[in-house]
């Protein structure tokens, strides 16, 4: 009980000690003196892209299928061993190594002959980003000077005052 007497005494003091001091208060209009602007180097980046056109080569090496000239080979090959060969271990023999070289020469011969390499060229767009810098002053605000009641005031504004500034005049009474 005695702290919510308390807490509601002290809101009613505080609350008239404001509004007796805003009261008190009224706005007027002042002499701008000088209004000085606040500035800093502010850096901005921009992009800029550059395209050029490009000739570009492309290759694509490729083999035809050996399978046929390798089987070939073999055939041949075996049947030469086959012949070469005088007794009937002598020709398994010659007919294994003759298919085996047979195949061998006939699979080189077909990679050398059709070997083929495909190139063509095309028109290609290439591009890339460059950063341009650019510095500049920026005003950041106004360092007012300003005169009231004869007088000289000054203040910091986001914006240019004008001729005139407004402010607030407070009046309050002093002890004797």
């Amino acid at each position: 009980m005695k702290k919510g007497l308390i807490a509601s005494i002290s809101a009613l003091i505080l609350g008239y000690a404001i509004s007796s001091n805003a009261s008190n208060s009224s706005y007027d209009y002042a002499t701008v003196l000088e209004a000085e602007p606040i500035t800093r180097i502010v850096r901005v980046s921009t992009p800029r892209k550059e395209c050029w056109d490009e000739k570009v080569t492309y290759r694509e090496s490729g083999h035809r299928n050996h399978g046929v000239s390798t089987v070939v080979g073999a055939i041949i090959g075996g049947a030469l061993g086959n012949a070469v060969g005088h007794s009937n271990t002598n020709k398994k023999v010659g007919a294994i190594v003759g298919a085996v070289l047979g195949g061998t020469l006939g699979h080189a011969h077909a990679a050398r002959n059709y070997r083929h390499t495909d190139a063509y060229t095309v028109v290609e767009e290439r591009c890339e980003i460059y950063q341009d810098y650019e510095e500049h002053e920026k005003v950041i605000g106004y360092r007012v000077t300003y005169q009231y009641n004869n007088k000289v005031y000054s203040t910091r504004t986001d914006a240019a005052p004008g001729e005139t500034i407004k402010v607030r005049v407070t009046v309050s009474a002093v002890g004797i």
